[in-house]
């Protein structure tokens, strides 16, 4: 079944300020160039419950859709993703185990199970010794049949800027984009 709202490829740019790690999403134009503004994230810091607010416009009039932490301590957290009225879109959460040499998660939503991990191991590895702002790449597969459902690609650059495909219809924007936010929010890029 496909997603009420899904959008093949994006882009999500990081912005950063004083007290909030704020995100603007981009639709991709058909040529590849950043086409109109879908919605800006914005994550407050040191916030004792992981919440992400995701809005309309830059006044952060109208929010569109949410991800918030089910508990305090996010080792291995559930992430649950809801549109603006509060229903339920989907859930993600980190695999703290498998995370320790390479970053792993888990995506949900009907019809749909998949998981991410960074494509290359040497890289990850890197990471957790360098502090360097390396290109990195996230694929996540279906569980059942190991198709690409979506891929995050960090652009080399010392802002954080990244390439987001949805090659699978079934897999929401608002989830997708809640997910591309989430990884690098919470691996505190």
């Amino acid at each position: 079944m496909d997603a009420v709202m899904h959008l093949p490829q994006f882009f999500v740019k990081q912005k950063l300020t004083m007290m909030v790690n704020r995100y603007e999403i981009n639709e991709a134009n058909p040529d590849g160039s950043v086409g109109r503004l879908m919605a800006v994230a914005q994550q407050k810091r040191m916030a004792f419950k992981e919440q992400v607010t995701f809005y309309r416009d830059e006044q952060r009039s109208e929010p569109v859709f949410s991800f918030q932490a089910r508990q305090v301590l996010d080792l291995g957290a559930g992430y649950d993703v809801r549109d603006a009225a509060g229903a339920p879109l989907g859930v993600f959460r980190k695999d703290f185990g498998q995370s320790l040499l390479r970053s792993t998660f888990h995506l949900s939503s009907p019809g749909l199970e998949a998981t991410g991990q960074e494509r290359n191991q040497v890289v990850a590895l890197l990471r957790r010794f360098v502090d360097f702002p390396f290109s990195f790449h996230f694929d996540f597969k279906d569980q059942a049949t190991g198709a690409l459902v979506m891929s995050s690609e960090r652009q080399m650059s010392l802002r954080d800027r990244y390439v987001v495909q949805v090659p699978d219809p079934r897999l929401d924007f608002r989830l997708a984009a809640a997910m591309a936010v989430g990884l690098d929010a919470l691996m505190a890029r």
